[in-house]
């Protein structure tokens, strides 16, 4: 019975959308206040709605109603308690039913929040985020019900795929779809304030916090799911540049030029069509993001549906939002005027140029992941686009990027002198070439762009740092500064763990040991294991550094029951910032067990650089709130006031 009621609670839901797309519309084109204050109620019975549908099918999920169709094709009673509740959505139905959750909990915070643009620019936006989430209503109660029968109901269910079953993947898609949705929510304040002609500073800050919190869960998600690959899939990296990583990358990158284009509208009234331009294209690749992964078009751990009437029906909703966006802005931009104009070196340049090395770089990710499916799709050859192109063409844009945004927070609005840069910047260039020198000598790395990412992680992060300590702060420049320096870090991590690395594949006995450097490895053990649905042979690795205990492994290859599949456990054993990480292979028929071992140092800097980026975001919204006491005077100091957001 719960079951039905979630299915009629997705119905209302999607009629209240109808009501809040199609009445407000027309109420706000007849001028109808009538029509247009039902987008308010509208907007909160949808979220309700949505809520009980999706707490109807996790209910299903916890209580393992196996008369549910999607229940008992991705659940399975053995299955640990926390993933009763997580695999709501590690499927193709429950995540898109999840997606139009975060939306309508979005719209019901739209309508609650204060409308500083006025009731009727709040009824427009809420008419267009309800545009977007009626085709994913229609989708879930058309193409894929989550809330379908199966008759007879099966005694047991199939399971859920182990590489799903991980804590890191558990969370990994709420936190990406809470991005996809903010990013949504700006697209509608974008396509609202194209159709109202509200484009001004006044619309930049109302739309700012919905990017900035967008920015930092979608860099959030997507450091964890860096992070889940690298110790569950047991191949020792943590970006592959696969198109599915790829897919969450590119609207990250819209959204990051769009979180520094929105700054200079909000600041001096500039860039307008430009900004406009980039949140419809932030949520396009939202969408077209969730077209690759949930279409059926890739085969991956997160590619769910393998219908093609599903992808068939994504790509309509895809062609459909994205055409009408781009229609309405080739329509409204000639109305938007460019705002105040800027002179070639102020802090409106370097965000232009930082935008155009993000635009860039989103190009090349594009154009590399798109490729492929393109020729094959055409009757071409099957082709794969991997690392070495990314790396040739994307990292050398980043650090070039890096180094524009340590100078952009000093450099002032509108027009800039340039005498105090030497001074401010001076710190930051020493480190760079102290870091560089210490690189090559005691390290030893001579691969160029190797010393080029220690030089520009050491320049931003001084930089970014030297910001941070001064007084009188605004959350939004703390944030901004937290971010880079986020940026910083994680570059230093990612060359370091690569530059540094040492890696061995050896064939050890129960005994043996293995050096590696300071560290060394001993296999104690080999012997099997069973969890509540699987069963793995498990090493047992005792680990030293310089002699002194550090960590005792226990790496696994897991055999799942239901499904059937084999997954690796990676041991790893942390010292300071970075590990030794080790996988358990298979036995050589001698007595004798396959063991991969990796030295990585500094590689946890990925990820903690990733942390402060997604706090950085979420400092900015706290606005002009003071982060510490009074600036000190910039005629006094002879200098160009500190950055209030960028």
């Amino acid at each position: 019975m719960i079951p039905e009621l979630g299915h009629f609670a997705l119905w209302l839901a999607a009629a209240a959308a109808l009501l809040q797309a199609v009445g407000v519309t027309i109420g706000l084109w007849r001028n109808d206040e009538g029509l247009m204050r039902l987008a308010v109620p509208s907007a909160l019975v949808q979220a309700l709605m949505t809520v009980a549908a999706f707490g109807a099918l996790t209910w299903a999920f916890v209580v393992s109603d196996f008369s549910v169709k999607l229940v008992a094709t991705n659940s399975h009673s053995m299955k640990p308690d926390m993933y009763l509740w997580t695999g709501v959505w590690a499927n193709h139905e429950g995540s898109l039913l999840l997606w139009v959750l975060v939306m309508a909990l979005s719209g019901a915070m739209v309508a609650l929040a204060p409308a500083t643009l006025g009731p009727r620019f709040r009824d427009r936006v809420l008419s267009v985020q309800a545009m977007v989430a009626l085709g994913f209503f229609a989708f879930l109660l058309i193409a894929s019900n989550p809330f379908e029968r199966l008759v007879p109901a099966p005694t047991e269910g199939q399971g859920l795929n182990p590489l799903l079953q991980d804590p890191g993947l558990a969370f990994h898609p709420p936190l990406l779809y809470i991005g996809y949705v903010g990013l949504s929510v700006a697209f509608a304040f974008a396509v609202a304030g194209m159709l109202e002609d509200k484009v001004g500073p006044a619309w930049a800050k109302a739309t700012r916090p919905w990017v900035a919190g967008a920015w930092a869960f979608l860099t959030m998600g997507i450091a964890l799911g860096s992070f889940w690959a690298y110790y569950e899939l047991g191949w020792g990296g943590w970006w592959f540049w696969d198109p599915v990583e790829n897919a969450a990358l590119m609207p990250w990158l819209a959204g990051t030029a769009l979180l520094h284009s929105i700054a200079v509208v909000m600041k001096r009234d500039a860039l307008r069509a430009w900004t406009l331009l980039l949140a419809v294209a932030a949520f396009s690749l939202s969408m077209m993001g969730t077209f690759i992964v949930r279409s059926g078009l890739l085969t991956s751990v997160h590619a769910f549906a393998v219908d093609p009437t599903r992808g068939l029906f994504l790509m309509g909703l895809m062609a459909l939002y994205i055409g009408g966006a781009l229609t309405i802005y080739a329509l409204a931009a000639g109305r938007v005027a460019e705002g105040r104009q800027f002179a070639l070196v102020s802090r409106e340049s370097a965000l232009v140029a930082n935008n155009l090395f993000m635009s860039a770089m989103l190009g090349v990710v594009l154009v590399g992941t798109l490729y492929p499916m393109a020729l094959e799709a055409s009757g071409g050859a099957q082709i794969s686009v991997g690392p070495p192109y990314f790396n040739r063409t994307v990292l050398p844009m980043l650090l070039v990027a890096a180094i524009l945004m340590a100078v952009a927070p000093f450099l002032g609005w509108r027009k800039s002198a340039t005498g105090h840069l030497a001074s401010r910047l001076l710190p930051a260039g020493i480190a760079a070439a102290a870091v560089v020198v210490i690189a090559v000598w005691p390290l030893g790395v001579r691969e160029i762009g190797s010393l080029l990412g220690f030089g520009a992680a050491a320049w931003l992060g001084v930089a970014s740092l030297s910001i941070l300590v001064k007084r009188g702060l605004t959350l939004n420049a703390a944030g901004m500064a937290l971010a880079h320096f986020g940026v910083a870090v994680s570059i230093l991590g990612a060359t370091a763990s690569g530059a540094l690395q040492r890696e061995a594949l050896v064939t050890m006995r129960v005994g043996e040991a293995i050096e590696m450097g300071p560290w060394r490895a001993e296999l104690m053990d080999v012997r099997p294991v069973a969890g509540s649905n699987w069963t793995a042979i498990e090493a047992t690795l005792d680990v030293r550094r310089n002699g002194a205990p550090v960590a005792v492994l226990k790496p696994q290859s897991r055999v799942f029951v239901a499904p059937p599949q084999e997954t690796t456990e990676a041991g790893r054993a942390g010292w300071r910032t970075g590990e030794l990480y080790s996988v358990i292979g298979k036995p050589d028929g001698t007595g004798r067990w396959q063991v991969h071992f990796w030295v990585k140092p500094l590689v946890r800097l990925i990820w903690i650089g990733g942390l402060l980026m997604a706090l950085g975001g979420v400092l900015a919204l706290g606005g002009k709130v003071r982060a510490g006491a009074r600036r000190r005077s910039a005629v006094a100091e002879g200098a160009l006031p500190l950055p209030q957001a960028a």
